[in-house]
């Protein structure tokens, strides 16, 4: 397993206090996070499973003699904002169980584990980025292990896609063909890469690009959590309040271009409204897969009205 390299972040931006209001850290009761996921019109169950937490220094109580421990700051702001994306891959319920279990073991490597935020955005970021390999081992190795020990051994697999928010960076870390997106307030970027046959084919320039979408090999994953490669790209971002990020399964990207995603996004109200909105879209238009979609944003700060001259007598 191999951890595609990245460039360092820039330099964090000025603190708090100096900073405009698309740079100020959003509060937690500021964000705006919603994920769905859905079965899709044809298949029998579903596959795939998503993670939307925040992560924060906590204070437990086990006893004390203060009368009023409610008083006490037992819980800090957020160290970062999670959003994951699974999709299951295999028959029955093998699928579902290597989305689940992949997803399981991030979250208690990230809990548990996971030491380096303060790394975002610095050049000692290698910290960082070691954790999320790691991360990514971890599930690997637990999805490997899960299926091994059936009787008989069961080969299941999932990808895998996260996106880590340490304001005012995102480190999104892909396995699969599940995606990402940033809309920064005026055009759509993704920030992943299919890891599937085709665009390998594509990136040699062994498949022309626009014969990629009929490819027999369009949907077969070069890359996947239990499968026999698991190789995590990361891709770094800073993001602004102005921003949303979106995960998704392909579930949508089969029937919702990327056009019309930033198209859907450029006029977005809020994360549920969007999440609805596209879900709806690609169920009109067929729904053959299962359709799971994660939206995270900070709407931006309002600036309060410029004073009005007094009136003169």
């Amino acid at each position: 397993m191999a951890l595609i390299s990245m460039p360092h972040c820039d330099d964090r931006p000025p603190p708090a206090d100096s900073a405009s209001p698309e740079q100020r850290r959003p509060r937690d009761d500021e964000l705006d996070l919603f994920g769905l996921t859905h079965q899709g019109k044809l298949r029998q169950d579903n596959q795939d499973h998503f993670l939307i937490c925040t992560v924060h220094p906590q204070v437990v109580v086990h006893q004390t003699s203060l009368p009023r421990v409610d008083k006490l700051p037992l819980r800090g702001s957020r160290l970062a904002t999670i959003l994951v994306v699974a999709d299951g891959v295999g028959g029955g319920d093998f699928g579902s169980e290597a989305a689940q279990i992949a997803t399981e073991t991030l979250t208690k490597y990230v809990s548990c584990t996971l030491r380096s935020y303060h790394a975002a955005g610095k050049s000692t970021e290698d910290e960082l980025l070691d954790s999320l390999r790691t991360a990514i081992g971890e599930a690997h190795d637990a999805v490997l292990a899960d299926g091994a020990s059936r009787t008989p051994p069961t080969q299941m697999a999932s990808t895998l896609t996260v996106g880590l928010v340490i304001w005012p960076w995102v480190y999104v870390v892909q396995v699969g063909d599940s995606r990402g997106y940033y809309w920064d307030g005026k055009e759509l970027q993704r920030l992943t890469r299919d890891q599937t046959i085709a665009q390998d084919l594509v990136d040699k320039g062994v498949l022309p690009p626009e014969r990629m979408e009929i490819s027999p090999y369009r949907n077969v994953l070069a890359s996947a959590i239990g499968g026999g490669e698991a190789t995590p790209e990361v891709t770094c971002i800073e993001i602004q309040r102005s921003g949303t990020l979106l995960f998704c399964s392909d579930g949508l990207t089969k029937h919702v271009t990327d056009e019309e995603i930033g198209e859907h996004m450029s006029r977005m109200t809020g994360s549920e409204q969007l999440a609805r909105e596209l879900l709806d879209l690609a169920l009109e238009r067929g729904g053959t897969d299962n359709v799971t979609i994660v939206v995270g944003r900070a709407p931006p700060e309002k600036t309060p009205p410029a004073s009005r001259p007094a009136l003169e007598e």
